[in-house]
């Protein structure tokens, strides 16, 4: 019962959340989803022209960057670039059917772009990152933590709570999801990794690397737990025929299965870009020695663990993993931990090896939202291992908790009010408007964002 009533505790939170969901889009990254998802559902193409035509006129991306990035260049097959992917047109098109039919009932134009298309895509991606916070919560009692106060923590502590409720048209509570999904399908298939199993995991990676190109990477993590346990049960002798064709069937299975899955990726790329792939321009972005690793985590301006200081207690949640070495657990922690921080430090990797590392202009490091679900197992660990010492390390996990959830909380105010320098982080700056600022002007700051969030893009000089 205990568990059942935190069910319903954090499901009844969401549900009264939802008034706080910013149903429009604006930036140049939200149109690109969208337009993949409009295109799709209306003209039967991946021919963004008509859509961007559309934002552009009516000064939703009014600028020369929008327009000579997505109205002058174009693609070897003679179409506008885009840099989204078609996961998230996938995920949000039963939302989109909805407000279609709204749109219909109600009158409003019936043409993709109106209030019920954009309302039905906004309330889809905060549906889904809640649903990652649950799948998240059900990975981590796999591995038997108790994770229902660490996903409330990664909730509000994390930008996941901006990208679910200030800017949901952007890929990343979508791609909280569909990792998390992919975590919990992993873990559900581990413990003897057949054919079935591996045919499972492969469609749900095949749905992540939809979502984002990048979380593709993330796959790693499995292959390694999977390399790993083959290292373990081998014998003395040469492995035999038989041990060896059933290592090949998985292999092959999930391949063939991630490939059948990610058809439409390969088939929407080949459309648009004239081969299988992201547009070329990406390619010139990456740098894969990965210079800017460390800058993506610890720079002042731009790091991680300064906009997130609580994913620096879930990381050392998931090291406290590696140190479990009792026998007597159904699921042996250490190969789970050491792959959890492959993917972590992955996405590390990735995120330093892109030219435009800082993310600037766009809320946190956001890239990181992907490792939603396994920022949640790593806070559960953490907070079981300070229990486990003292009540005192409970009590400091709490108040430090508290802290970073207020530090998040404040700089998602601080950025959607103009309060803070949106190419940047300024830490002195933006604690001395967390602790001072906005005390005093948080009851109009909730007030407008209730009852007039319009009045925060008219102050910017936006409509």
């Amino acid at each position: 019962m205990k568990a059942e009533r935190r069910w319903l505790i954090l499901i009844g939170l969401f549900v009264l959340s939802l008034p706080a969901v910013t149903t429009r889009l604006y930036s140049s990254d939200e149109i690109q989803y969208f337009s993949y998802l409009r295109s799709l559902w209306f003209d039967r193409d991946v021919s963004f022209e008509n859509e961007y035509r559309y934002f552009y006129d009516r000064g939703v991306a009014a600028n020369d960057g929008f327009r000579e990035t997505f109205l002058e260049r174009q693609t070897e097959t003679g179409r506008r670039i885009s840099f989204a992917t078609i996961g998230c047109a996938i995920l949000w098109a039963p939302f989109y059917a909805a407000g279609d039919a709204a749109a219909r009932i109600t009158g409003a134009p019936v043409d993709g772009y109106s209030k019920p298309y954009v309302a039905a895509v906004a309330y889809g991606s905060a549906v889904y990152g809640f649903l990652g916070l649950t799948i998240a919560i059900l990975a981590a009692r796999r591995m038997q933590l108790d994770a229902f106060g660490a996903a409330l923590a990664v909730w509000l502590g994390t930008p996941l709570l901006f990208y679910m409720y200030v800017a949901p048209v952007f890929s990343h509570a979508c791609s909280a999801f569909a990792v998390a999904s992919f975590i919990y399908v992993w873990l559900r298939v581990r413990g003897s990794w057949t054919p079935r199993g591996a045919a499972a995991l492969a469609a749900s990676g095949a749905l992540m690397a939809m979502v984002r190109e990048q979380d593709a990477f993330l796959i790693l993590g499995p292959a390694v737990d999977f390399a790993l346990r083959i290292l373990r049960t081998r014998d003395d002798s040469r492995m035999d025929a038989h041990r060896a064709r059933s290592i090949a069937q998985v292999v092959a299975t999930a391949a063939a299965v991630f490939a059948l899955v990610y058809l439409p990726q390969a088939l929407a790329y080949r459309a648009l870009n004239g081969h299988i792939g992201p547009h070329s321009s990406v390619g010139r972005k990456m740098n894969w020695m990965s210079p800017h690793a460390l800058q993506v985590l610890f720079s002042p301006e731009h790091g991680f663990f300064v906009w997130t200081p609580l994913a620096l207690i879930a990381l050392a949640g998931i090291v406290t993993l590696l140190a479990d070495r009792r026998s007597d657990r159904p699921i042996r922690q250490r190969p789970l931990a050491v792959s959890l921080l492959v993917m972590a430090l992955l996405q590390v990797y990735v995120s330093g090896s892109v030219e435009s590392w800082t993310v600037a202009g766009g809320f946190g490091q956001r890239r990181f939202i992907a490792l939603t679900a396994v920022l949640v197992i790593g806070y559960a660990a953490a907070g079981a291992a300070l229990r486990a010492r003292s009540r005192q390390g409970g009590r400091v996990l709490a108040a430090v908790t508290i802290l970073a959830v207020y530090w998040n909380l404040a700089l998602s105010a601080e950025f959607a009010t103009g309060l803070m320098d949106r190419q940047k982080l300024e830490p002195r700056k933006n604690a001395y408007d967390a602790l001072v600022t906005l005390p005093a002007q948080a009851p109009s700051i909730v007030y407008r964002y209730l009852f007039d969030r319009e009045s925060f893009y008219r102050s910017r000089g936006t409509p």
